[in-house]
């Protein structure tokens, strides 16, 4: 395990540092560092309370999402969610995903499956507002056909804007197609007892050998199904599916208010709030890319791109961006850090799905 973590940071910070390069060189060093020198950096504290808050508000959502199979307390919840968005911070591939179901299954004994099944339905929350917020910024704000950049022998430009959002659009229909499919229990019968049936294709084995490998393969696969269908259980409650929409835009109106914060301490970023809420969505469709650890150099990238547009220069842009990234990761890391301390995480070991063995089970007065 040691040796499969080494790789994934060293390819982290080569991937970070290949990003960052392309980003940044054609901003000369030293005008980035006199820019940086400039910012009013008082700025941070209310910025990163800011951004803190809106990771309370997605935790009081996930407590929602989870509520069909376990009701969890504020700090339960909130701890995974942290550790997981700061691995997202410090390690390639999301892994912070994964991270939080393996901390649920640990500490509260829910099976890994349902806990990954809400953290995607978390996911379908964000990715359906970004597309409709995406919308509203490619609608209402004139994107200059001829605004071009190089970033990596990739050209940036509104075409580059509308491909990345088509594909997440289809990503997207796939997700919440496959969710709608194993939430209805007939259709999930049906993928179940196809499962299970697939084996006796194998006509050439006898009929104990298809028992062993209906046993042994096709019962866990379906009752990780199972699993997965309890965890989109919000599915069946129209309510809590637009509390959760409600909450997941005030997710986002607070994030964006931390990016205006900042911005207010940074020379010549003087754009409206409703300016910084488009390069904001601009910037996590970047993101959504495969990308290094902490996002660095795609976020850089959108950020500067998203800029350009309302004739922000790039050196300004370069230098509010590195800054703004900073402030937006940074107290994600240190809070997360100290969940990590609190629940006595081994963040190692759940960064790649191996959960320590699960705690006793707390009774709680659902289960009585």
């Amino acid at each position: 395990m040691k040796k499969k973590i080494i790789l994934s940071l060293l390819f982290g910070i080569i991937v970070s540092v290949a990003a960052l390069y392309f980003a940044f060189r054609n901003v000369p060093f030293g005008d980035l560092l006199a820019y940086l020198s400039s910012i009013n950096y008082w700025w941070i504290f209310p910025s990163a309370v800011t951004a803190i808050l809106s990771f309370t508000l997605r935790t009081y959502r996930w407590q929602i999402i989870l509520r069909s199979t376990r009701s969890l307390s504020f700090w339960p919840a909130f701890h995974p969610l942290m550790i997981g968005f700061m691995l997202n911070c410090i390690l390639p591939g999301r892994v912070g995903e994964v991270a939080r179901p393996v901390i649920l299954h640990k500490n509260e004994n829910i099976p890994f499956s349902v806990g990954l099944a809400t953290v995607a339905v978390e996911r379908v929350f964000d990715l359906i507002l970004l597309i409709a917020l995406l919308a509203c910024v490619l609608t209402f704000v004139p994107i200059d056909p001829n605004l071009n950049m190089t970033f990596g022998g990739h050209h940036l430009n509104r075409d580059t804007l509308m491909a990345i959002s088509s594909g997440i659009v289809q990503f997207s229909l796939v997700l919440i197609a496959g969710i709608i499919l194993v939430s209805i229990r007939k259709t999930r019968q049906l993928i179940c007892q196809l499962i299970l049936k697939l084996p006796t294709l194998l006509f050439f084995l006898s009929p104990a050998t298809i028992n062993t490998i209906q046993q042994k393969l096709g019962m866990p696969i379906v009752r990780q199904i199972d699993n997965f269908a309890s965890g989109f259980a919000l599915i069946k409650h129209p309510k809590l599916i637009g509390l959760c929409v409600l909450i997941s835009t005030a997710i986002w109106v607070l994030a964006a208010l931390s990016y205006y914060i900042m911005a207010l301490g940074c020379p010549g970023i003087n754009l409206s709030f409703l300016e910084i809420f488009a390069m904001m969505i601009i910037i996590c469709f970047f993101i959504a890319l495969p990308s290094a650890p902490g996002f660095w150099g795609l976020w850089e990238a959108g950020g500067i791109f998203a800029l350009a547009i309302f004739g922000v220069t790039e050196e300004i842009a370069a230098g509010y961006t590195l800054a703004n990234h900073a402030i937006q990761l940074f107290p994600v890391i240190i809070v997360g850090m100290a969940s990590a301390m609190i629940t006595s995480v081994n963040i190692w070991h759940v960064s790649y799905g191996e959960a320590e063995p699960p705690r006793q089970p707390v009774l709680h007065k659902s289960d009585i």
